[in-house]
C-alpha cells in the first residue's frame, strides 16, 4: 500500500516468492545482469534489506523508500517485487526478473567462464527498452490473454 501512496505512476505491484527469486534473494551481490532478458534492469533495480514479516508499517515506508523511482526490487532474503503503470507491464517485468534469476542459476551451476556484457551495451539495451514503442505488456499481455481463453480457462475476463 505505501507503494502505492508515493508512487501515484503506479497501478500494480506484484510480490513473488518464486525458488529462483528466492535463491538470488540470498545472494550478497543479488542479480547479475547477463542476458538480453534482464538487460532492462541494469542500474535499474532496487534492494530491500529483510526486516523480519513485513508487518510494520516502519517496514511498508521503508520498502517503499528502497523501490524509490525503479519498478523492480528484490528483497533481500525474501523474493520479487515488480511494479508498473499496468498490470502488463507488473507481470511482464515479473516474468523477465524470475527468467534473469533461473538463468543466472543455470549459469553458476555449471562452473565455465561467463561472458559478462560491458556497462556501455548494458545501458544501451536497458535504454531500448525504455523506448515507449517497446512497451512492456503492450503485446505479450494480449497474446497471453487469448492463450489463456483459447484454453477455456478461467482466467478469460483479465
Amino acid at each position: 500500500g505505501s507503494i502505492h501512496k508515493t508512487r501515484s505512476d503506479l497501478n500494480c505491484v506484484m510480490h513473488s516468492h518464486s525458488r529462483a527469486g528466492l535463491a538470488i534473494s540470498c545472494l550478497k551481490n543479488g542479480l547479475d545482469i547477463l542476458i538480453q532478458d534482464s538487460a532492462m534492469f541494469h542500474n535499474r533495480i532496487s534492494y530491500h534489506d529483510w526486516e523480519g514479516m513485513s508487518t510494520s508499517t516502519a517496514e511498508c515506508k521503508s520498502i517503499s523508500n528502497d523501490l524509490g523511482k525503479n519498478n523492480v526490487m528484490i528483497l533481500r532474503n525474501h523474493g520479487l517485487l515488480t511494479s508498473g503503470k499496468t498490470i502488463a507491464e507488473a507481470f511482464m517485468l515479473m516474468y523477465y526478473l524470475d527468467r534473469a534469476c533461473k538463468v543466472q542459476l543455470d549459469l553458476n551451476s555449471i562452473k565455465k567462464e561467463i561472458i559478462i556484457p560491458s556497462n556501455n551495451i548494458l545501458e544501451f539495451a536497458a535504454g531500448q527498452y525504455e523506448d515507449p514503442k517497446y512497451k512492456l505488456g503492450k503485446h505479450e499481455w494480449p497474446a497471453l490473454k487469448r492463450m489463456l481463453n483459447k484454453n477455456n480457462s478461467i482466467y478469460d475476463q483479465i
